[in-house]
């Protein structure tokens, strides 16, 4: 599966790069716990140095990597993951939806799975164009309330997990986009509404396969949403991260953008029809 992913990229012109996963400093998320590695930190995504190559004239990039989020570990969660990422110039986010059709249907077809994908008891269509829901319609059609209501009382979560994502992607995979512009610190806003991001997050059998978005290329703007997402941290006693200065310096001069990235490791349960995560890699956290 991952040879067909770099024959998908390779064949349309980008190039594979690899960057450090150690690094002194990281995105700060509200949402995502850091391991540390010495006096550093295990990166949860290779996103800041991958568009510190984009700010050095690189154009379509993607990487293969291992990625670190500290505690987490479910059914479709590991401590340690593989993530594909990649990243297109003068492109947005709805480049990258495309991106994300054609990957699916191009892996399938090198498998000899044709243009289904049986997962579960799910049989999932990938010939016909997948389906797309903002994220509005999706709290409408399933949720208990509205994605405002949700986002002011602090359930946005909870209904998001429990309510809407079961049946997303259950025919076809299902692009979720346009989501709460405070549910991405890192994403381009959409010009015609500045209360939503130009943000995604794709579906398939009800498991959240990948998030990507337009980037937002504002320094002063960037650092201002890094410093929100510290202060939610702190508020909920967790310590702030150290502010990422070489990539908010590079960002000066990084072009036009959209990146995403892709949990290798749902993918390889979608495609093995594996009913958990510990099915599909060599060696869990519990095996070592």
């Amino acid at each position: 599966m991952i040879h067909f992913m770099r024959d998908f990229f390779m064949g349309r012109d980008f190039l594979e790069v690899e960057t450090p996963i150690r690094c002194p400093g990281i995105i700060p998320e509200a949402h995502i716990d850091p391991l540390l590695s010495e006096s550093q930190y295990l990166q949860a995504s290779p996103e800041l140095c991958m568009k510190r190559l984009l700010s050095r004239n690189f154009k379509n990039i993607f990487q293969i990597c291992k990625c670190f989020r500290k505690e987490e570990r479910g059914p479709r969660h590991l401590p340690e993951l593989t993530l594909l990422e990649w990243y297109a110039t003068d492109a947005t986010y709805l480049d990258l939806m495309d991106h994300c059709q054609g990957l699916l249907r191009h892996i399938a077809a090198r498998l000899d799975m044709g243009t289904t994908l049986t997962y579960q008891d799910f049989t999932i269509d990938l010939k016909s164009p997948f389906d797309r829901l903002s994220v509005g319609e999706a709290f409408h059609i399933h949720g208990s309330k509205s994605a405002e209501q949700a986002l002011e009382d602090g359930s946005f979560d909870e209904i998001m997990g429990f309510e809407i994502e079961p049946h997303l992607g259950k025919k076809r995979p299902c692009i979720l986009y346009d989501y709460p512009a405070k549910l991405a610190s890192l994403a381009k806003l959409k010009p015609e509404n500045q209360k939503l991001a130009q943000r995604f997050e794709l579906y398939v059998a009800g498991i959240e396969l990948a998030n990507g978005f337009t980037e937002l290329t504002d320094p002063v703007l960037q650092r201002q949403r890094f410093k929100l997402e510290n202060k939610i941290r702190t508020h909920r006693d967790q310590p702030a991260l150290p502010m990422p200065e070489k990539f908010l310096a590079d960002l000066k001069t990084m072009p036009e953008a959209a990146g995403i990235a892709l949990g290798v490791d749902r993918l390889a349960m979608l495609f093995c029809n594996a009913a958990t995560i510990d099915e599909v890699v060599a060696f869990t956290p519990e095996a070592l």
